[in-house]
């Protein structure tokens, strides 16, 4: 099932979500209408605050980059209580989007390489070390994790330009392809 997107502004956007019990209930239909959602949406990431769950979950799949970033090739993956041990490597910039900021693209700089420890939709314990645009899509999706949207990793002057894009996007005034809540507005579109 397509579930709604969680618009910019959302309270629920801005805090660090809680972990999962691994007995949670439905946690593999969650995963499965989370990738439904993120493949409806266009997406690569989609992380369970975005869909209104304050849950530690996301979901990737990098594969649309893999003809610029070879590393992205039939990486899909469930990151359940995930824990980002390191990051390293040279720092790139990047122009990042978001499902919950659409219509919208900056600039953001993060480390090359993140060594994360998470457990897979089986709950089985993984410690991996990603790179290139897969590291960058782990870092975003965990970022929703931590209460962060890639717009708090940009300079508070850029940020303070983009404010009326931003109050638009939690008004609902921008033109979306998807179901979506939006903070500043008492339904759904």
């Amino acid at each position: 099932m397509v579930l709604p997107v969680v618009a910019y502004g959302h309270p629920v956007l801005k805090h660090v979500a809680e972990d999962i019990e691994e007995n949670s209930p439905e946690i593999q239909q969650l995963i499965a209408d989370m990738f439904e959602t993120m493949y409806y949406t266009e997406g690569v990431g989609l992380a369970a605050p975005q869909i209104n769950k304050s849950i530690r979950l996301f979901v990737m799949d990098s594969d649309p980059f893999k003809d610029k970033y070879p590393e992205g090739a039939g990486v899909k993956k469930v990151f359940i209580n995930p824990e980002i041990i390191e990051l390293s490597g040279e720092p790139w910039t990047f122009r990042e989007g978001c499902l919950s900021l659409p219509d919208m693209g900056e600039d953001v700089e993060r480390p090359s390489k993140v060594l994360i420890n998470y457990l897979d939709e089986n709950f089985v314990e993984h410690e991996e070390e990603f790179d290139g645009i897969v590291a960058r899509v782990i870092q975003h999706e965990y970022d929703h994790l931590e209460g962060k949207c890639y717009v708090d990793r940009i300079s508070s002057m850029r940020k303070m330009l983009l404010k009326n894009k931003l109050r638009n996007i939690s008004e609902g005034n921008v033109d979306v392809d998807y179901k979506m809540i939006f903070p500043n507005k008492k339904h759904r579109r």
